[in-house]
Formats: C-alpha cells, sequence, structure tokens
C-alpha cells in the first residue's frame, strides 16, 4: 500500500478545489467578457445617446471590476454589484446583456458566509428594479419578472450547495488529520511501550550488579570482577535487543535472532486492532474464515504484522471510511487480505509500507501485493505457507 503518494491535493476528499487565482479571477474575466462587448454592440445598433451609452458600458464594467473584492469583502460587493445592476436598469436602452456579475457575487457572498448580505441586498434591489421600474414606465412582462426572480433564486441556491460541500470537506480534512494525530500517537506509545519493555530487564539487572560490583569492590576482587563480566553481557544483550526492536519496528528483519520481551502478537489479537483502529470515520472489520484452525505463532505474528501495516497506512493516505481484514485457507496457504475504499491506487508509488508488508511476506516464504480493489480503493493480499518456512 502506497504512503505519502496516497495523499491527496484536498486531503482526501476525493474533490478538485481550483487554485484561489481561478476563483477570484475567471468570474471578473467572465462578466467582463459577457456584459462589456454586448453593451458596446446594443449601444451602436441601438443608437443610444453617447453620455447614456457612455454610462451603460460604465456600469458593466465596474460591476465586473468589483468583483475583484469579492474574497476580502463578500457583502459590500454583493451590495456594490447589485445597486450597479439595478442603476443599469434605469438606462436606456431598457434590453441588455445578463448581468452575469450579480450572479458571482450572489455565489461568492453565500459561500464565503455573507449570506445576510445577498439577501438583503438583493432583495431591496429587486424590490427597487421591479416597483421604481414600473412606475416610470418600464415594460416588465411577467415572463420576465418571474424568470429573473428565478435566476436569483437558483444563484443562493448554488451558493448554498457549494457552501455546504465545502464545509463537509473541511470537516472530512480536519478528520483525517486527527485520525492521523491519534495513528501517530499510537505507534509513540506503542514503540515506548516496546522499549520499555525490552529495556526494563537488562537495566534493572545492570543496576543490580553494578551496586554488588561497587560493594566487592574492595573485599571481594574476584567477584566484584564477575560483576563488571556479568554488566558487560547484560549490556551487550540489551543492546542487541533495542536494535532488534528498532529494525522490527522498521520492517527491517536483518536481527532475526532478537525478539522483543512482550509476547509475539498472534491472530486473535487482529479483533483487538480492528477497534483500535475504528473511529474517526474509518470502520475496520474483521471477517475471519478460519473456524478456530490457527497456523504456527511465527506465521500468526507475520500476518498480525502484515495487517497492522496495511491498516497504518489505510489510517495515513487512503481517506477509506471503511476497511476490512479478511482470514482465510487457500490449501497449505494463510491468506490476509486488508481491503479499503479509499481513493485506489492513482498516481500510486510504492512506498515504505507495501516494501516492509512485500519483506515480512519473503522471510515466511510468502507474497504480498497491492491491487485495485473491484469497486475502488485497494487491497492488500499476503499469502502466507501455513506452515511457515519449509
Amino acid at each position: 500500500m502506497p504512503d505519502a503518494a496516497w495523499t491527496h491535493e484536498t486531503a482526501g476528499t476525493g474533490r478538485f478545489r481550483p487554485p484561489p487565482g481561478v476563483t477570484l479571477y475567471v468570474p471578473v474575466f467572465l462578466a467582463l467578457l459577457i456584459q462589456v462587448p454586448p453593451t458596446i454592440i446594443i449601444a451602436v445598433f441601438s443608437h443610444t445617446r453617447p453620455l447614456a451609452a457612455a454610462a451603460s458600458i460604465a456600469l458593466a464594467t465596474a460591476s465586473a471590476l468589483v468583483l475583484l473584492a469579492a474574497r476580502a469583502f463578500p457583502g459590500p460587493t454583493v451590495a456594490v454589484v447589485t445597486a450597479l445592476a439595478v442603476t443599469a436598469v434605469f438606462i436606456p436602452p431598457s434590453w441588455g446583456p445578463p448581468y452575469i456579475s450579480v450572479a458571482f457575487a450572489i455565489v461568492g457572498a453565500v459561500v464565503r458566509r455573507a449570506r445576510a448580505w445577498a439577501l438583503i441586498a438583493v432583495g431591496a434591489g429587486w424590490l427597487i428594479a421591479v416597483g421604481v421600474g414600473a412606475a416610470v414606465g418600464i415594460d416588465w412582462h411577467p415572463l420576465r419578472v418571474v424568470g429573473t426572480t428565478a435566476v436569483l433564486a437558483l444563484c443562493f441556491g448554488i451558493g448554498e450547495g457549494i457552501r455546504r460541500r465545502s464545509d463537509r470537506a473541511d470537516a472530512y480534512r480536519a478528520q483525517l488529520a486527527e485520525r492521523r494525530r491519534t495513528t501517530e500517537r499510537e505507534e509513540r506509545e506503542r514503540i515506548a511501550r516496546e522499549l520499555h519493555d525490552v529495556l526494563a530487564h537488562s537495566l534493572s539487572q545492570i543496576s543490580v550488579q553494578a551496586g554488588m560490583g561497587l560493594h566487592l569492590f574492595d573485599r571481594e576482587p574476584e567477584k566484584a570482577r564477575e560483576a563488571l563480566a556479568n554488566i558487560r553481557g547484560l549490556s551487550a544483550t540489551g543492546l542487541d535487543e533495542v536494535r532488534g526492536v528498532l529494525s522490527f519496528l522498521r520492517g527491517d528483519e536483518r536481527f532475526p535472532q532478537t525478539a522483543p520481551l512482550t509476547p509475539a502478537p498472534q491472530l486473535p489479537d487482529l479483533e483487538r486492532l480492528a477497534a483500535q483502529r475504528t473511529g474517526l470515520g474509518l470502520t475496520v472489520e474483521l471477517d475471519d474464515r478460519l473456524a478456530g484452525d490457527l497456523p504456527p505463532s511465527t506465521v500468526q505474528t507475520t500476518a498480525y504484522r502484515i495487517a497492522q501495516e496495511a491498516l497504518t497506512n489505510v489510517v495515513r493516505h487512503s481517506a477509506a471510511s471503511t476497511a476490512t481484514i479478511t482470514l482465510q485457507r487457500e490449501g497449505d496457504d494463510l491468506v490476509v487480505t486488508v481491503a479499503d475504499d479509499g481513493m485506489g491506487m492513482q498516481d500510486a508509488t510504492e512506498g515504505a509500507g507495501i516494501r516492509g508488508i512485500r519483506e515480512r511476506a519473503a522471510l515466511l516464504d510468502g507474497t504480498a501485493q497491492l491491487t485495485e480493489g473491484a469497486r475502488g480503493g485497494t487491497v492488500v493480499t499476503a499469502r502466507l505457507p501455513w506452515n511457515g518456512v519449509s
């Protein structure tokens, strides 16, 4: 299972988030393109008076450029853009290109949590345009009123949809970050426990032998020398054990003769591992099809470590919501499968996680592979000889 390569640009949401410049400048460009050239063309072909034509072009241009302030001041921006659009209604000709800048301002205000500004500004502007316009003789056809109202309502709906989607994405990113922090904290605690168990015995014995050597140094130098020899042996053993634990935690099996003093985990411990990994939006399930039939202890420990490493990668990099550990026997093999519903193998590169899994399997003459799930996500499958290395 790949490691850092599974980290998505949007932190596991599976959605593309455009660069900030795109959301700021593209609406301005589109508003200028849709509003200004058609306004100029209409003014020319309708023989609009120069002063009115200049005012119309200026309003169309200004309403687009005001969108540059939408990110910093979304509320005032929608108010100003609406005021400019309403003003344009009363300048001949009475028809012209749609003020798409109003739509962008509404959506931007709602997304940036300035909904009240948008509702008040657009509502007041619409009432002024319809009421005053009718009073001064502007022909408001019923279909035009209904259509414009529907478009404005649609803009509010789009803004609400984008805002809610963004809120969900933010919450999910925060959840993933918390999940990673929890996993890292658990890893640190596990390493601390392993090192404590390995060092506690050796250091306590060294302390006893050192005290004895100091006590007998003058009266019985031979026994003091024996104590020093014991200290040397204990320290060497302790160092070997520490190297073994550290290499074991890194997935480096160069010290097979060394083992932690803690009991090696077995397949029944996977149920507790699944419970520990469940939480913060991830559900881990164990599908045990062995019916109580268990391989030798060394095979169980390797299978447990492979499942543990695969789940660690799921938690850190896949942005999955569900992961399933499956244990089954196929002929003379124990098959361990860890499947998730995350982002799959898009742009994936093999990292330390999958390499460690392959190395653990190879120590028992087994195999491990990473494949794409049938319905998305990633599947880690390890096949281990049931009876271990022959």
